[in-house]
Protein backbone atom coordinates (compact mmCIF):
# COMPACT_ATOMS: atom_id res chain seq x y z
CA UNK A 1 0.00 0.00 0.00
CA UNK A 2 1.44 3.69 -0.70
CA UNK A 3 2.15 5.92 1.77
CA UNK A 4 2.68 9.54 1.43
CA UNK A 5 5.57 11.66 3.87
CA UNK A 6 5.65 15.37 3.54
CA UNK A 7 8.12 17.60 5.00
CA UNK A 8 8.61 21.39 4.55
CA UNK A 9 11.65 23.66 4.90
CA UNK A 10 11.83 27.47 5.01
CA UNK A 11 14.87 29.64 3.91
CA UNK A 12 16.75 32.05 6.05
CA UNK A 13 14.93 34.67 5.15
CA UNK A 14 11.90 33.61 6.24
CA UNK A 15 10.60 35.56 9.22
CA UNK A 16 10.54 33.26 12.15
CA UNK A 17 14.14 31.80 10.83
CA UNK A 18 15.02 35.43 10.55
CA UNK A 19 14.15 35.54 14.22
CA UNK A 20 16.01 32.20 15.36
CA UNK A 21 19.10 33.58 13.21
CA UNK A 22 19.02 36.69 15.17
CA UNK A 23 18.08 34.94 19.00
CA UNK A 24 21.22 32.55 18.21
CA UNK A 25 23.66 35.10 16.95
CA UNK A 26 23.59 36.63 20.25
CA UNK A 27 24.04 33.76 21.95
CA UNK A 28 27.17 33.15 20.19
CA UNK A 29 28.24 36.66 20.66
CA UNK A 30 27.77 35.80 24.39
CA UNK A 31 29.40 32.25 24.64
CA UNK A 32 32.07 33.92 22.46
CA UNK A 33 32.80 36.34 24.95
CA UNK A 34 32.21 34.53 28.03
CA UNK A 35 31.49 30.45 27.42
CA UNK A 36 29.77 29.80 30.82
CA UNK A 37 26.90 32.25 29.78
CA UNK A 38 23.39 31.91 30.65
CA UNK A 39 21.16 32.87 27.73
CA UNK A 40 17.81 32.49 27.19
CA UNK A 41 16.73 35.09 24.00
CA UNK A 42 14.01 35.66 21.40
CA UNK A 43 13.15 37.79 18.81
CA UNK A 44 9.75 38.81 17.15
CA UNK A 45 10.32 40.56 13.98
CA UNK A 46 7.36 43.02 12.10
CA UNK A 47 7.68 45.82 9.44
CA UNK A 48 10.28 47.41 10.47
CA UNK A 49 11.02 46.60 13.91
CA UNK A 50 12.76 43.62 15.63
CA UNK A 51 12.14 43.14 19.32
CA UNK A 52 14.78 41.23 21.42
CA UNK A 53 13.39 39.88 24.87
CA UNK A 54 14.54 37.31 27.21
CA UNK A 55 17.01 36.92 30.08
CA UNK A 56 20.79 36.60 30.50
CA UNK A 57 23.50 35.80 33.39
CA UNK A 58 26.84 36.84 32.38
CA UNK A 59 29.41 37.98 34.18
CA UNK A 60 31.78 39.44 32.14
CA UNK A 61 29.88 39.42 28.48
CA UNK A 62 28.83 42.86 27.05
CA UNK A 63 26.74 42.41 24.14
CA UNK A 64 25.57 45.02 21.74
CA UNK A 65 22.51 43.62 21.26
CA UNK A 66 21.41 46.38 18.70
CA UNK A 67 24.61 45.94 16.67
CA UNK A 68 24.08 42.10 16.82
CA UNK A 69 20.57 42.25 15.29
CA UNK A 70 21.70 44.80 12.62
CA UNK A 71 24.47 42.56 11.74
CA UNK A 72 22.76 39.43 11.43
CA UNK A 73 19.80 41.17 9.30
CA UNK A 74 22.82 41.85 7.06
CA UNK A 75 23.78 38.64 6.37
CA UNK A 76 20.79 37.07 5.60
CA UNK A 77 20.26 40.04 2.66
CA UNK A 78 17.62 42.31 4.04
CA UNK A 79 19.35 45.43 2.93
CA UNK A 80 17.15 47.16 1.02
CA UNK A 81 14.39 49.55 2.69
CA UNK A 82 11.51 48.54 -0.17
CA UNK A 83 12.22 45.09 1.51
CA UNK A 84 9.86 46.64 4.76
CA UNK A 85 12.46 45.00 6.86
CA UNK A 86 16.04 46.55 6.65
CA UNK A 87 19.52 45.98 8.57
CA UNK A 88 19.95 49.42 8.56
CA UNK A 89 17.01 51.91 9.56
CA UNK A 90 14.65 49.25 10.80
CA UNK A 91 13.99 49.75 15.00
CA UNK A 92 15.09 47.39 17.73
CA UNK A 93 13.78 47.17 20.71
CA UNK A 94 16.32 45.10 23.88
CA UNK A 95 14.04 44.40 26.75
CA UNK A 96 16.71 41.24 28.28
CA UNK A 97 17.12 41.38 32.32
CA UNK A 98 18.85 39.03 34.18
CA UNK A 99 17.97 35.39 34.89
CA UNK A 100 15.67 34.41 37.54
CA UNK A 101 18.20 33.57 40.82
CA UNK A 102 15.85 31.10 41.46
CA UNK A 103 16.32 29.04 38.10
CA UNK A 104 19.69 29.55 38.25
CA UNK A 105 20.73 28.08 41.37
CA UNK A 106 18.74 24.63 40.44
CA UNK A 107 20.74 24.73 37.35
CA UNK A 108 24.23 25.72 39.33
CA UNK A 109 24.12 23.10 41.97
CA UNK A 110 21.55 19.81 41.14
CA UNK A 111 19.13 18.09 43.44
CA UNK A 112 21.82 15.46 43.87
CA UNK A 113 24.88 17.39 44.46
CA UNK A 114 23.19 18.87 47.00
CA UNK A 115 22.59 15.77 48.59
CA UNK A 116 25.64 14.61 48.32
CA UNK A 117 28.49 14.22 51.37
CA UNK A 118 31.82 15.74 50.46
CA UNK A 119 33.77 12.77 49.73
CA UNK A 120 31.16 11.98 46.99
CA UNK A 121 31.45 15.11 46.35
CA UNK A 122 35.11 14.50 44.99
CA UNK A 123 34.59 10.89 43.15
CA UNK A 124 35.08 12.28 39.31
CA UNK A 125 32.25 9.76 38.58
CA UNK A 126 30.00 12.35 40.16
CA UNK A 127 31.74 15.62 38.36
CA UNK A 128 29.25 15.55 36.00
CA UNK A 129 26.42 15.71 38.37
CA UNK A 130 27.10 19.23 39.82
CA UNK A 131 24.73 20.99 37.21
CA UNK A 132 20.81 20.30 37.08
CA UNK A 133 18.54 20.57 34.50
CA UNK A 134 17.49 23.98 32.80
CA UNK A 135 13.80 22.90 32.52
CA UNK A 136 11.17 20.13 32.86
CA UNK A 137 10.11 18.31 29.53
CA UNK A 138 11.12 15.53 27.33
CA UNK A 139 13.16 15.65 24.06
CA UNK A 140 13.30 13.20 21.49
CA UNK A 141 16.70 12.05 18.63
CA UNK A 142 15.62 10.17 15.54
CA UNK A 143 17.79 8.56 12.95
CA UNK A 144 17.08 6.43 9.80
CA UNK A 145 19.05 4.49 7.26
CA UNK A 146 16.68 6.41 4.25
CA UNK A 147 19.14 8.55 3.89
CA UNK A 148 23.15 8.73 3.98
CA UNK A 149 22.92 11.61 6.94
CA UNK A 150 20.65 9.03 8.55
CA UNK A 151 17.38 11.72 8.29
CA UNK A 152 14.27 11.27 6.70
CA UNK A 153 14.56 11.59 2.93
CA UNK A 154 11.65 14.00 2.83
CA UNK A 155 12.99 16.73 5.33
CA UNK A 156 16.74 15.61 3.45
CA UNK A 157 15.19 17.06 0.05
CA UNK A 158 13.17 20.02 1.34
CA UNK A 159 16.39 21.74 3.40
CA UNK A 160 18.24 21.00 -0.10
CA UNK A 161 15.77 22.84 -1.80
CA UNK A 162 15.78 26.16 0.15
CA UNK A 163 19.34 26.26 0.55
CA UNK A 164 19.71 26.09 -3.40
CA UNK A 165 17.56 28.79 -3.53
CA UNK A 166 19.44 30.75 -0.93
CA UNK A 167 22.98 29.96 -3.07
CA UNK A 168 21.09 31.30 -6.23
CA UNK A 169 20.00 34.30 -4.58
CA UNK A 170 23.50 35.03 -3.19
CA UNK A 171 25.66 34.26 -6.01
CA UNK A 172 23.42 36.49 -7.86
CA UNK A 173 22.57 33.65 -10.81
CA UNK A 174 18.87 34.73 -10.06
CA UNK A 175 19.00 37.97 -9.24
CA UNK A 176 15.07 38.92 -8.75
CA UNK A 177 15.13 36.97 -5.38
CA UNK A 178 14.38 37.84 -2.36
CA UNK A 179 15.26 36.38 1.11
CA UNK A 180 12.32 34.39 2.01
CA UNK A 181 11.05 31.25 0.42
CA UNK A 182 9.77 27.76 1.57
CA UNK A 183 9.33 24.32 -0.05
CA UNK A 184 7.65 21.36 0.59
CA UNK A 185 8.49 17.54 -0.66
CA UNK A 186 5.79 14.59 -0.60
CA UNK A 187 7.52 11.30 -1.11
CA UNK A 188 5.35 8.41 -1.46
CA UNK A 189 6.46 4.85 -0.78
CA UNK A 190 5.28 1.25 -0.84
CA UNK A 191 5.53 0.50 3.19
CA UNK A 192 6.86 2.06 5.65
CA UNK A 193 10.70 3.55 5.33
CA UNK A 194 12.08 0.81 6.26
CA UNK A 195 10.55 -1.59 4.18
CA UNK A 196 11.77 -0.91 1.09
CA UNK A 197 9.88 -0.19 -2.12
CA UNK A 198 9.61 1.92 -4.72
CA UNK A 199 10.35 5.50 -3.88
CA UNK A 200 9.13 8.48 -5.33
CA UNK A 201 8.80 12.40 -5.15
CA UNK A 202 4.62 13.01 -5.48
CA UNK A 203 4.50 16.64 -4.99
CA UNK A 204 7.18 19.59 -4.71
CA UNK A 205 5.57 22.85 -3.43
CA UNK A 206 8.15 26.38 -3.93
CA UNK A 207 7.22 29.72 -3.07
CA UNK A 208 10.18 32.31 -3.31
CA UNK A 209 10.27 35.78 -2.99
CA UNK A 210 10.84 38.03 -6.28
CA UNK A 211 11.29 41.24 -7.50
CA UNK A 212 8.62 43.33 -8.89
CA UNK A 213 9.33 42.53 -12.60
CA UNK A 214 9.87 38.68 -11.96
CA UNK A 215 7.32 36.95 -14.44
CA UNK A 216 5.83 33.66 -13.11
CA UNK A 217 6.58 32.16 -15.95
CA UNK A 218 10.40 32.87 -15.58
CA UNK A 219 10.47 31.80 -12.03
CA UNK A 220 9.02 28.67 -12.77
CA UNK A 221 11.12 27.85 -15.62
CA UNK A 222 13.95 29.10 -13.10
CA UNK A 223 12.55 26.58 -10.32
CA UNK A 224 12.27 23.57 -12.21
CA UNK A 225 15.49 23.55 -13.86
CA UNK A 226 17.95 25.42 -11.59
CA UNK A 227 16.75 24.44 -8.11
CA UNK A 228 13.94 21.07 -8.23
CA UNK A 229 16.15 18.78 -11.04
CA UNK A 230 19.66 20.19 -9.52
CA UNK A 231 18.16 18.89 -5.77
CA UNK A 232 15.79 15.89 -6.97
CA UNK A 233 17.78 12.84 -8.08
CA UNK A 234 16.29 12.18 -11.30
CA UNK A 235 15.15 8.99 -10.45
CA UNK A 236 12.56 10.62 -7.93
CA UNK A 237 10.90 12.12 -10.36
CA UNK A 238 8.46 10.45 -12.89
CA UNK A 239 5.93 11.78 -15.06
CA UNK A 240 3.48 12.28 -12.20
CA UNK A 241 5.18 14.16 -9.84
CA UNK A 242 3.02 17.69 -9.49
CA UNK A 243 5.24 20.52 -9.48
CA UNK A 244 3.59 23.99 -7.25
CA UNK A 245 5.57 27.09 -7.98
CA UNK A 246 4.27 30.15 -6.35
CA UNK A 247 0.74 28.44 -6.35
CA UNK A 248 -0.72 32.23 -4.98
CA UNK A 249 0.56 33.85 -7.98
CA UNK A 250 2.72 36.97 -6.41
CA UNK A 251 5.40 36.87 -3.99
CA UNK A 252 6.47 40.33 -3.65
CA UNK A 253 5.81 41.46 -0.25
CA UNK A 254 7.73 38.85 2.22
CA UNK A 255 9.41 38.57 4.90
CA UNK A 256 9.02 40.62 8.62
CA UNK A 257 6.91 42.94 6.17
CA UNK A 258 4.76 40.13 4.98
CA UNK A 259 4.38 38.38 8.03
CA UNK A 260 5.51 38.55 11.66
CA UNK A 261 9.00 36.18 12.84
CA UNK A 262 9.13 34.63 15.78
CA UNK A 263 11.59 32.70 17.59
CA UNK A 264 10.98 28.95 18.41
CA UNK A 265 8.02 29.10 15.49
CA UNK A 266 9.84 26.86 12.87
CA UNK A 267 10.64 23.59 15.27
CA UNK A 268 9.16 20.80 12.86
CA UNK A 269 11.53 22.31 10.42
CA UNK A 270 14.29 22.63 12.61
CA UNK A 271 14.30 18.33 13.53
CA UNK A 272 12.56 15.76 11.65
CA UNK A 273 9.71 17.47 9.12
CA UNK A 274 7.21 15.35 11.29
CA UNK A 275 8.40 11.86 10.84
CA UNK A 276 8.42 11.48 14.71
CA UNK A 277 7.23 12.95 17.83
CA UNK A 278 8.40 16.30 19.25
CA UNK A 279 8.60 17.41 22.71
CA UNK A 280 7.66 20.91 22.15
CA UNK A 281 10.79 22.64 23.24
CA UNK A 282 12.24 25.31 20.73
CA UNK A 283 16.09 25.54 19.97
CA UNK A 284 17.34 28.69 19.30
CA UNK A 285 18.67 31.96 21.60
CA UNK A 286 18.83 29.09 24.40
CA UNK A 287 22.46 28.19 25.98
CA UNK A 288 23.22 24.55 26.54
CA UNK A 289 21.98 23.98 29.81
CA UNK A 290 18.36 24.39 28.43
CA UNK A 291 17.93 20.91 28.09
CA UNK A 292 15.41 21.56 25.07
CA UNK A 293 18.26 21.97 23.35
CA UNK A 294 21.19 20.35 24.33
CA UNK A 295 19.41 16.95 25.10
CA UNK A 296 17.24 17.20 22.00
CA UNK A 297 21.17 16.93 20.28
CA UNK A 298 22.09 14.25 22.70
CA UNK A 299 19.01 11.80 21.70
CA UNK A 300 20.23 12.57 18.04
CA UNK A 301 23.53 11.46 18.97
CA UNK A 302 22.29 8.49 20.69
CA UNK A 303 19.90 7.37 17.84
CA UNK A 304 22.36 7.88 14.71
CA UNK A 305 24.99 5.82 16.49
CA UNK A 306 22.03 2.91 16.98
CA UNK A 307 21.59 3.05 13.03
CA UNK A 308 25.28 3.63 12.24
CA UNK A 309 26.04 0.78 14.34
CA UNK A 310 24.07 -1.51 12.72
CA UNK A 311 21.54 -2.32 15.58
CA UNK A 312 18.53 -1.07 13.52
CA UNK A 313 17.73 0.59 10.97
CA UNK A 314 15.03 3.37 12.42
CA UNK A 315 15.59 4.66 16.43
CA UNK A 316 13.41 7.19 18.05
CA UNK A 317 15.37 7.91 21.15
CA UNK A 318 12.87 10.04 23.55
CA UNK A 319 14.91 11.59 27.02
CA UNK A 320 13.10 13.81 29.96
CA UNK A 321 14.05 15.67 32.47
CA UNK A 322 13.24 17.61 35.99
CA UNK A 323 13.96 21.12 36.71
CA UNK A 324 17.29 21.12 39.10
CA UNK A 325 18.11 17.04 38.57
CA UNK A 326 21.29 16.25 36.78
CA UNK A 327 20.76 12.69 35.71
CA UNK A 328 17.11 12.09 33.53
CA UNK A 329 14.08 10.96 34.69
CA UNK A 330 13.30 8.62 31.78
CA UNK A 331 15.20 7.24 29.07
CA UNK A 332 13.30 5.33 26.02
CA UNK A 333 14.14 3.61 22.83
CA UNK A 334 11.76 2.67 20.14
CA UNK A 335 13.26 0.81 16.96
CA UNK A 336 10.03 0.51 14.90
CA UNK A 337 10.47 -3.29 15.23
CA UNK A 338 13.49 -2.77 13.15
CA UNK A 339 16.19 -3.37 15.83
CA UNK A 340 18.93 -6.08 16.00
CA UNK A 341 17.61 -6.44 20.27
CA UNK A 342 14.77 -5.60 22.11
CA UNK A 343 14.47 -2.27 22.49
CA UNK A 344 14.91 -2.86 26.35
CA UNK A 345 18.29 -4.27 25.50
CA UNK A 346 19.18 -1.20 23.65
CA UNK A 347 17.74 1.27 26.31
CA UNK A 348 20.26 -0.45 28.69
CA UNK A 349 23.44 -0.31 25.92
CA UNK A 350 22.54 3.26 25.59
CA UNK A 351 22.58 3.93 29.58
CA UNK A 352 25.84 2.14 29.63
CA UNK A 353 27.45 4.26 26.95
CA UNK A 354 26.02 7.58 27.07
CA UNK A 355 26.03 10.14 29.73
CA UNK A 356 22.82 12.27 29.19
CA UNK A 357 23.19 14.60 32.19
CA UNK A 358 23.48 18.15 31.24
CA UNK A 359 26.73 18.76 32.42
CA UNK A 360 27.98 15.31 30.59
CA UNK A 361 26.14 16.58 27.43
CA UNK A 362 28.37 20.05 27.28
CA UNK A 363 31.79 18.34 27.90
CA UNK A 364 31.09 15.53 25.16
CA UNK A 365 29.86 17.77 22.19
CA UNK A 366 31.44 21.01 23.43
CA UNK A 367 28.79 22.98 23.44
CA UNK A 368 29.56 25.93 25.00
CA UNK A 369 31.05 27.47 22.18
CA UNK A 370 29.71 30.02 19.41
CA UNK A 371 28.08 27.52 16.96
CA UNK A 372 24.56 28.39 17.14
CA UNK A 373 24.43 31.20 14.61
CA UNK A 374 24.61 28.30 11.80
CA UNK A 375 22.11 26.18 13.11
CA UNK A 376 19.69 28.83 12.36
CA UNK A 377 18.10 27.66 9.07
CA UNK A 378 18.31 24.49 6.78
CA UNK A 379 17.77 22.04 10.12
CA UNK A 380 20.09 20.89 13.19
CA UNK A 381 20.23 17.85 12.04
CA UNK A 382 22.27 15.45 9.04
CA UNK A 383 24.97 18.11 8.67
CA UNK A 384 28.70 16.96 9.42
CA UNK A 385 29.96 19.86 10.76
CA UNK A 386 27.77 19.83 14.37
CA UNK A 387 29.04 17.19 17.06
CA UNK A 388 26.28 15.69 17.40
CA UNK A 389 26.44 13.79 14.11
CA UNK A 390 29.25 12.18 15.17
CA UNK A 391 29.25 8.52 14.77
CA UNK A 392 32.15 7.49 17.15
CA UNK A 393 30.24 5.08 19.72
CA UNK A 394 29.05 3.22 16.53
CA UNK A 395 31.62 0.37 17.35
CA UNK A 396 31.30 -0.07 20.36
CA UNK A 397 27.78 -0.06 20.39
CA UNK A 398 28.30 -2.63 17.66
CA UNK A 399 30.69 -4.80 19.59
CA UNK A 400 28.60 -4.52 23.27
CA UNK A 401 25.73 -5.71 21.09
CA UNK A 402 27.03 -8.82 19.39
CA UNK A 403 26.16 -7.68 16.07
CA UNK A 404 28.77 -8.92 13.29
CA UNK A 405 30.00 -6.57 10.68
CA UNK A 406 28.65 -7.32 7.59
CA UNK A 407 31.76 -8.11 5.03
Amino acid sequence: MQKFYTSESVSEGHPDKLADFISDSILDEFLRQEPGSRVAVETLLTTGMAVVAGEVRAETAHVDIQKTVREAVKTVGYTRADYGFDAEYSAVLVAIHEQSPEIGAGVDTSEEWREMTPQQQADPKNAHSRIGAGDQGLMFGYATDETPELMPLPISLAHALTRRIAELRKDGMLPYLRPDAKAQVTVVRDGEPHEGGAVSVDTVVISTQHDEDATQERIRADMLEHVIRAVIPAELLTAQTKYFINPSGRFVIGGPHGDTGLTGRKIIVDTYGGAVPHGGGAFSGKDPTKVDRSAAYYARYIAKNLVAAGLARRALVEVAYAIGRAHPVSLRVDTYSTGKLSDERLAELVSAHFDARPQAIIAQLDLQRPIYAQTAAYGHFGRPEFPWEQTDKAEILRVSGAVPQEA
